[in-house]
């Protein structure tokens, strides 16, 4: 009785490996499918799919890649030219283009490619460095794309949606969402000054995006996008974009003169990393150009034969002064053609003077 039980185990056994290792087998004989699939019924979409596809949709079009060879001392001497790429969008029905200003600056054989396909010639329009905002105007297209809707960045809260459109490594007409990840960040620019107020996003944006638009949820512009912060050049998380009332503001400038005027007192203010290690709260003056509001109103920078300071800006109209992009925005308040009073620091001493703000520009 026992060795009958034994056997019937052992069969029973057998039978479930013999299963085991045909079911792959039997699988395929019954289950495979050799006929395209049945397609299932998808839905709706979701409100934030159709958000999204609605705000490229209706911006895309106007969103533009830009290419150029920078020119130079090194091409003229026979170096290798730099090919540049970038992005830039339609802003009015003149065919004007806004940019960074370093996705153009210097730029010979600018060609650009509208969203329908269609290369066109440009030239560079205006620039101002000290806001990296550029304009280029095409030379002739078929049916222009509209301009963007234009919003505002004065109301902008952190958390609100992003959307950036532009040509990252040459991928033409590309959408990348994210959030506004904090506001009035401080910006600096081949101008050597700083954009205040600029937007941080985590909407990728990566080399050549630059130029190209940064969208609310609404689809109006509220940003230029100009730079990433990535010790590889790649997006980490962190990018920027230039304010669009402060594009608003310079953009008309450009169209109109090609140059943005740049209030200032002529002064050459000391790297801030030396300020920092000579212990110094304020804008060191190095020197005064000759014949300029600073030197009129009797500001000194540093004598280097007595190795001595000179005087440092602590504040201007009453408003702490602690770096210079601190008066660079007190300056820019006064506006040139009016006077700021300075508060300035020599021999733990303070004074304060008149001067006026002038258009430096001009004299740069």
């Amino acid at each position: 009785m026992r060795d009958r039980f034994l056997r019937a185990l052992l069969l029973v056994l057998l039978a479930l490996v013999l299963v085991v290792l045909a079911r792959p087998y039997i699988d395929q004989a019954l289950f495979a499918a050799k006929e395209p699939r049945a397609i299932e019924a998808r839905g709706d979409l979701a409100q934030i799919e159709r958000l999204n596809i609605e705000i490229f949709q209706r911006a895309s079009p106007s969103v533009v890649q830009i290419a150029s060879r920078a020119g130079g001392a090194a091409t003229r001497l026979g170096g290798q030219q730099e090919v540049r790429s970038g992005s830039g969008f339609v802003w009015d029905r003149a065919g004007n283009v806004v940019t960074n200003n370093h996705v153009v600056e210097n730029a010979q054989n600018l060609q650009v490619r509208l969203a329908s396909g269609q290369v066109t010639r440009a030239d560079v329009l205006g620039t101002a460095p000290s806001y990296d905002l550029g304009v280029i105007r095409l030379h002739s297209v078929g049916a222009l794309p509209p301009p963007l809707a234009v919003g505002t960045s004065a109301d902008l809260k952190v958390g609100q949606l992003a959307y950036a459109i532009g040509n990252p490594f040459g991928l033409d007409l590309t959408l990348t969402t994210g959030v506004i990840s904090a506001l009035k960040r401080h910006l600096p620019t081949s101008g050597g000054r700083e954009i205040s107020g600029a937007i941080q996003t985590d909407a990728p944006i990566n080399p050549g995006n630059s130029g190209g638009p940064l969208l609310d949820s609404a689809g109006r512009l509220i940003g230029v996008n100009t730079a990433i912060f990535s010790p590889s050049g790649s997006n980490a998380g962190v990018g920027f974009a230039i304010p669009v009332d402060v594009v608003n503001r310079i953009i008309p400038e450009l169209i109109s003169k090609g140059r943005v005027a740049t209030p200032g007192i002529g002064i050459e203010a000391a790297n801030e990393d030396i300020a920092a290690r000579l212990g110094i709260d304020g804008v060191v003056v190095v020197r005064t150009a000759p014949g300029s509001p600073a030197q009129k109103a009797g500001i000194t920078g540093v004598d280097l034969n007595a190795d001595r300071l000179g005087d440092v800006i602590v504040a201007a109209n009453g408003t702490p002064v602690h770096k210079l992009s601190d008066l660079v925005d007190e300056l820019e308040k006064v506006g040139i053609g009016h006077r700021a009073q300075l508060t300035l620091r020599r021999d733990d001493q303070n004074r304060t003077v008149g001067v006026d703000v002038v258009d430096i520009s001009r004299t740069s």
